[in-house]
């Protein structure tokens, strides 16, 4: 029988704040962490705004540690040490430690600016620290090596699902015996011209240029596009019996994933929603949970007019009649798409939601849009339900890649 995971510590800095609880104070407040980017690269970009970090990565941690670092393993270490002290500095074996830290693009800014040093310096300026600075895995291993983790050490790459998926592997880790403990998140730092211009190539990003806090508007019938975010999300997680033995709190306990795949583009999502569909109702059955046990849904909602559509009809594909009681919030109205980081924040978001009853609202939602037909709340805080109850996040990312993950209250 496979082992029980619970969550023992969370860590975070996103927009909205630095931590865990100034995060969870904007979200219910539905404060906003856009901003217009104060670079002067912006100008000819077609989409001038971001979601940047409240606090400098950096300026949290060691001169000579953060100098060696790309932004988005500044960002994963901030939010790990977070996490880990929370969770008390398990006393693990290190054979039994593991860590799993995804990420969606990894190291573009270091890449780039490595670039640049070497057509206006010449090969011999490039820092001996470049290539682990852009390494997809290099968070993880970051981190990894921050706790001395020796059960193993991964990095799951599925866009703006892989922070959802870090979780999830993180859980089957620990369920099938091979560790005990595991650190897992995900993170992102690409606020870069290249990478602005490319998802405004594509028309995925929003232009609000001139309302940059409404600019984030899942689910509104006025939505144009996502907005590009970063910062990073990390849990503690642990098998129950072990996290018991040594007197841990318990903050959320993980219930079920579901990971799937759409087959369909390379970008767009599947308009009848079919592989999110599946990813709900596997992650409900792994679950041992039927959709009238779901109090919450975190959507992975990210303001582009056909996503939100197909997202709502696979909730209502995969949840049917017992959607009209479940409260969808959409928190990227508020942090915008942190791509790798997003499912890894937004399951931090459902779990608080789960500990405090309160469904976060969705910011900037005036008029819903009628395609939506979903339960969705743009006013405050939505009370949840007492008792046993169960909230998914969704992630889902290019490629088609589907992750829906089910965490229950304590």
């Amino acid at each position: 029988m496979a082992r029980e995971v619970v969550i023992t510590g969370m860590g975070m800095i996103t927009p909205v704040g630095a931590n865990v609880e100034s995060n969870w104070e904007a979200i219910l407040a539905g404060r906003s962490g856009i901003s217009v980017i104060p670079e002067d690269w912006v100008t000819d970009q077609p989409a001038k705004i971001a979601g940047i970090m409240t606090t400098n990565p950096a300026d949290l941690l060691d001169r000579v540690e953060a100098r060696k670092l790309d932004r988005s393993q500044q960002a994963a270490l901030v939010a790990a040490r977070e996490a880990w002290n929370q969770a008390g500095k398990p006393e693990v074996d290190p054979d039994r430690l593991g860590a799993v830290v995804a990420t969606g693009i990894g190291g573009i800014t270091s890449l780039m600016a490595s670039y640049d040093i070497l057509l206006d310096r010449g090969p011999t300026r490039i820092s001996p620290h470049m290539v682990p600075m852009i390494m997809p895995n290099g968070p993880a291993a970051i981190v990894g090596l921050d706790i001395g983790a020796r059960a193993g050490v991964h990095a799951p790459v599925s866009a703006c699902a892989s922070g959802a998926e870090a979780i999830s592997y993180a859980a089957r880790m620990i369920q099938t015996g091979r560790a005990d403990v595991v650190i897992a998140g995900g993170t992102e730092a690409a606020i870069h011209p290249i990478t602005m211009a490319g998802f405004a190539a594509m028309r995925a990003l929003s232009t609000r240029n001139d309302d940059p806090t409404t600019a984030s508007r899942p689910y509104d019938i006025d939505r144009d596009g996502f907005v590009l975010a970063e910062g990073a999300g990390i849990v503690v997680m642990e098998s129950e019996e072990f996290a018991r033995a040594r007197g841990a709190e318990i903050l959320g306990r993980y219930a079920g994933a579901g990971l799937t795949s759409d087959g369909h583009h390379i970008a767009q999502p599947d308009p009848e929603g079919a592989g999110a569909a599946r990813a709900i109702s596997e992650a409900l059955a792994e679950s041992n949970l039927t959709p009238a046990d779901i109090s919450h849904v975190n959507a992975h909602a990210t303001s582009t007019p056909q996503g939100d559509i197909a997202e709502a009809v696979a909730i209502r594909r995969a949840l049917g009649s017992a959607t009209d009681s479940i409260y969808v919030a959409g928190t990227k109205s508020m942090t915008g798409h942190l791509l790798g980081g997003a499912g890894a924040i937004e399951s931090i978001y459902t779990m608080l939601a789960l500990r405090d009853r309160l469904a976060p609202p969705t910011a900037n939602l005036i008029n819903l849009d009628p395609e939506v037909n979903l339960n969705v709340n743009g006013l405050g805080a939505t009370e949840l339900p007492a008792g046993d109850i169960a909230a998914i996040n969704n992630s889902f990312g290019f490629g088609g890649h589907d992750v829906a993950v089910i965490f229950r209250s304590v």
